[in-house]
């Protein structure tokens, strides 16, 4: 799977002298000679187009980000770097191809939600029979009663390879993923993929649909223009998180009766760290848990301590995240091709805490205050939750495996036709006009 884009940087590959360039977003076509004013340059740092056309997609000023080119006056330029993490490009220019035609697809289905039985058979039947592909599914779906007992869908069952969340690992045997139901089936699809992930196609089955831009009604001849590659995608940035605990371990202290005959207590010894790692589409939140207290957590961001959260807690989430629990605390909605993280707040302590937009790549830290009074709970995209104590860490920053959501028209309108939908953003009555008086 490939993606069409402009890259913001070249990495280590240098430009001869003689070569041209010339950003096609924000000049034109205009094209800018590498010996400009006289002075000979010894290399142009600015981005190589893209292979393959951008000119049925170019715009005259990109939708977000920097522009491309990265020299300023005759003698500044941006240091290259080697180490960048990601690419901000024109969302018009994302667009699927395949390298191969596909041949396996994952299909998703809400779980404990009869309405979605006859759709998912119908969807299986057709990708099974119609276009002879191979279908995933998980094991405990063909578990339901109304799957397992249907004798009409057993000779398709037959032909299912089902997997275990937690126990297969099926990342590198996926082309790409069908989901059936509401947003949930989204995050829960990214949770099975800690690296690359396929393509997503989502369609609209629950209760809330942001992320699910498709209908089902015609599901056939939507599903058909994915596999011959006609669609749109929209890259949704993932969190990379790393949570560091000390692993304490309870032991029974021998000969520990005291003269006052109190019976032997335990204790927690440290013997080493655990580490786990985690992809986030939506949001990393970090709460009080049951505790009556607020919770006190520090910030850190590039090493450098930020702030103290006192409150019931801080969501650290992705754009995608921002209609989520972030737009629930009062932060900005960001579209999903904008390269950010965003910190808020939970109920904060404080009149004047904001939520805030920092730079995606950077890495944020969250750790207990030394004075805490509590402990804290972390949880990822409303899963593995844990409790996270002094000494613990959270490392976050922006992951360099995205999350490709094939769009029913584009990226933009989209995401705009999400907002009315679901949300129901900035509806409200129109005022009447002025009745002229005719004299």
């Amino acid at each position: 799977m490939e993606v069409n884009q402009e890259k913001l940087c070249t990495g280590k590959a240098d430009v001869s002298a003689d070569s041209a360039y010339h950003c096609s977003a924000c000049h034109d076509d205009e094209e800018w000679s590498s010996t400009s004013r006289g002075r000979a340059k010894s290399r142009s740092l600015s981005a190589s187009p893209a292979l393959g056309s951008t000119k049925e997609f170019r715009r005259t000023r990109s939708l977000h980000g920097p522009c491309p080119v990265t020299t300023f006056g005759p003698k500044a330029c941006m240091l290259q770097n080697p180490k960048a993490i990601m690419h901000i490009q024109d969302p018009a220019s994302q667009r699927l191809t395949w390298n191969k035609p596909p041949k396996s697809v994952l299909v998703i289905k809400k779980i404990r939600d009869a309405s979605l039985l006859q759709p998912f058979k119908e969807l299986c039947v057709y990708l099974t029979e119609v276009n002879n592909m191979i279908v995933y599914v998980e094991k405990k779906v063909l578990e339901d009663p109304a799957i397992a007992n249907d004798d009409n869908f057993g000779p398709v069952k037959k032909k299912f390879c089902t997997f275990r969340e937690d126990y297969d690992d099926i990342s590198n045997q996926i082309d790409f993923i069908i989901c059936l139901g509401g947003d949930g089936t989204l995050l829960y699809a990214s949770s099975l993929f800690q690296g690359s992930v396929p393509p997503v196609m989502a369609f609209h089955l629950g209760s809330l649909g942001f992320l699910t831009p498709f209908n089902f009604e015609n599901f056939q001849s939507q599903v058909t223009q994915v596999i011959e590659g006609n669609a749109a995608l929209v890259l949704r940035s993932r969190l990379k998180v790393k949570v560091v605990k000390e692993h304490r371990e309870k032991m029974t202290v021998q000969n520990g009766i005291e003269e006052n005959g109190v019976v032997p207590t335990n204790i927690e010894k440290e013997v080493g760290k655990q580490i786990m790692q985690y992809q986030v589409l939506n949001e990393v939140v970090v709460d009080r848990g049951p505790s009556s207290y607020l919770s006190n957590v520090d910030v850190f961001l590039d090493g450098h301590l930020i702030t103290t959260v006192q409150g019931d807690g801080v969501i650290v989430s992705t754009p995608t995240g921002s209609t989520a629990y972030a737009a629930a605390a009062g932060a900005s909605m960001i579209h999903p091709n904008v390269p950010a993280i965003m910190i808020t707040p939970i109920c904060p302590h404080s009149l004047s805490f904001r939520p805030i937009v920092v730079p995606a790549g950077v890495e944020l830290k969250i750790m207990l205050s030394p004075d805490a009074r509590n402990t804290a709970w972390v949880s990822f995209d409303g899963r593995k939750r844990q409790e996270i104590c002094h000494g613990d860490s959270i490392s976050i920053t922006t992951s360099c495996y995205p999350l490709p959501s094939i769009c029913f028209r584009d990226p933009v309108s989209d995401w705009f036709e999400s907002l009315a939908e679901c949300l129901h953003w900035n509806v409200r009555k129109k005022q009447n006009n002025f009745v002229e008086e005719e004299f």
